[in-house]
């Protein structure tokens, strides 16, 4: 399973039909993660430009691309914005291919 950080904005309308009637989040987005083969990890409600954070995970992007997709079709969010999170083991793991990278790239044998 991959990790994504999320990051969600309401609508106004959202906002105000929220403030009627307030709603467990977690479990209004729960049943559409799962059916993508995902899950919550977290969620959040925050200031700044966005009202909702939290850290999913899923299979594969596929599957949080879908999972974007459907919950910003119900016309309650106005942005939705998903950060691919690395573990710190494959984060040192990308960093050694990528001084593999530089290195093979600055040889005197490479095309230029």
């Amino acid at each position: 399973m991959s990790k994504y950080f999320v990051q969600v904005g309401y609508t106004a309308e959202a906002w105000a039909a929220m403030s009627r009637g307030p709603q467990r989040v977690v479990e209004r987005v729960q049943a559409s993660a799962e059916a993508l083969g995902g899950s919550i990890e977290s969620l959040y409600f925050c200031f700044g430009d966005y009202d909702l954070m939290g850290v999913v995970d899923f299979p594969d992007s596929r599957g949080v691309a879908a999972w974007s997709m459907a919950v910003s079709s119900g016309g309650d969010v106005r942005a939705f914005k998903t950060t691919t999170l690395l573990s710190i083991e494959e984060g040192l793991h990308a960093l050694g291919r990528a001084s593999q990278a530089t290195r093979a790239a600055r040889s005197p044998d490479a095309p230029n």
